[in-house]
């Protein structure tokens, strides 16, 4: 009898909700068949089934929260006696009942079929703030309750006290909301503060102008209306071929130190990390082979990986392995920044805000141009200041001119 048992699939986990069973109880299953999804607080993600043979029992419920290593299902094998695996099974499976009950670490999830939606980051959030899940209307996907429908419901309880408030309720009054520093916003800070105290960072600060960038995004726009054929593309999947391109002549920035070995590994490949805001905190998709893709698929493959990280759905392979990390932040209305570093990446662009403003030409006429504000954070033991001015004067050289960048695609 092989048991399947939730693993830690990512960033330290420590438990997951079950979203969705993939299979029941007498199916057949094969190897990395998938069985079920399980979310957590960064992902969704399918666990595979890790034999062959018909699934003899099912464990779990959908909308349970459970621990990592706890048992999910049983699958007998071809060939072996079920009833007697299961036996042999059975005081494995008690053992962590009684240990999970000994510990107490979370109180039982109501079931019924009125399943509550809420990622196990928002559980734990409720708990903490003594806020019942049941009383609350989620506004997120499906009707699925959000961090900030927890806070909305806990402020409310605090402005908003009953009639005989207790010791607890007047000290919640006066103290106001705490909003607990775990789950994905500690991993952010972990990252933020191992990256800042293990890299040296220096910034650069450089102006681009994107007015022949705009002309050409408008075109292609007006030949969409006109011809029906997808032709429009995001400003920002023009800055991440640029930055592609830019690192064939620059790959000390798509590289990785390795301090142990003593030697910096540059990467054959361009995969590029994309700063995502979400409800639930700052999350990094990435596009695979960025060398490889046209502007236009670029763009359809951000706009997914964005669609997903805002609908919280995104899988592990769609959250690792960057190589070099943008940060898209003009949209919102930023001139400037000092991002940190994507650890243990060597560099991060920034794309601030873009804004007309008079320009001396090189005939020394004052003329009107679109000038977008970059900054680039890299690391300083890997790559010097004149390098760093460099790279930033090519990816520029590509925007500011992008007949040239379209030259240099395969």
């Amino acid at each position: 009898m092989v048991e399947v048992k939730l693993h830690d699939i990512g960033e330290g986990m420590t438990e997951g909700e079950i979203v969705r069973l993939l299979v029941k109880e007498g199916d057949h299953v094969t190897v990395d068949q998938p069985l079920l999804e399980v979310q957590t607080d960064k992902m969704t993600a399918e666990l595979p089934s890790p034999a062959q043979g018909k699934v003899h029992k099912v464990l779990v419920d959908e909308g349970d929260v459970i621990e990592v290593g706890t048992t999910l299902l049983l699958i007998a094998e071809p060939g072996h006696n079920a009833v007697e695996a299961e036996k042999e099974a059975a005081p494995t499976l008690e053992m962590e009942t009684v240990q999970t009950s000994r510990h107490e670490i979370k109180p039982p999830q109501p079931k019924g079929p009125a399943r509550i939606l809420a990622s196990p980051h928002t559980r734990k959030l409720a708990r903490e703030l003594n806020v019942k899940l049941e009383m609350i209307k989620g506004s997120g996907r499906l009707g699925r309750i959000t961090d900030d429908d927890v806070y909305a419901h806990a402020r409310g309880m605090v402005e908003d006290p009953a009639p005989s408030p207790t010791v607890e309720t007047r000290e919640q009054v006066t103290n106001g909301v705490e909003i607990p520093f775990s789950g994905r916003r500690k991993i952010i800070a972990d990252r933020m503060v191992r990256s800042l105290f293990t890299i040296p960072h220096v910034s650069h600060f450089d102006e681009i102008d994107v007015t022949n960038l705009l002309r050409l995004k408008d075109g292609l726009k007006k030949q969409e209306a006109s011809t029906g054929r997808m032709l429009d593309v995001s400003m920002a999947a023009f800055f991440i071929k640029a930055i592609a391109l830019a690192l064939k002549a620059f790959p000390i920035f798509n590289a990785k130190l390795d301090e142990e070995k003593g030697v910096i590994r540059l990467e054959s490949a361009v995969h590029i990390g994309l700063a995502t805001d979400t409800e639930e905190g700052l999350i990094v998709p990435v596009i695979k082979n960025v060398q490889d893709k046209s502007i236009r698929m670029i763009h359809l493959e951000m706009k997914e990986l964005m669609r997903k990280a805002k609908e919280n759905r995104l899988r592990h392979h769609e959250l690792t392995g960057s190589t070099f990390t943008i940060s898209n932040v003009g949209p919102l209305g930023s001139t400037g920044a000092t991002p940190i570093i994507n650890y243990p990446e060597v560099a991060l662009m920034a794309f601030h805000k873009t804004k007309k403003r008079p320009v001396v030409d090189d005939s020394d006429n004052i003329v009107v141009r679109s000038m977008m504000n970059i900054s680039l954070s890299f690391d300083h033991r890997v790559a010097d200041g004149a390098k760093a001015v460099a790279f930033t004067n090519k990816v520029a050289e590509y925007l500011e001119n992008p007949e040239i960048m379209l030259l240099e695609l395969k």
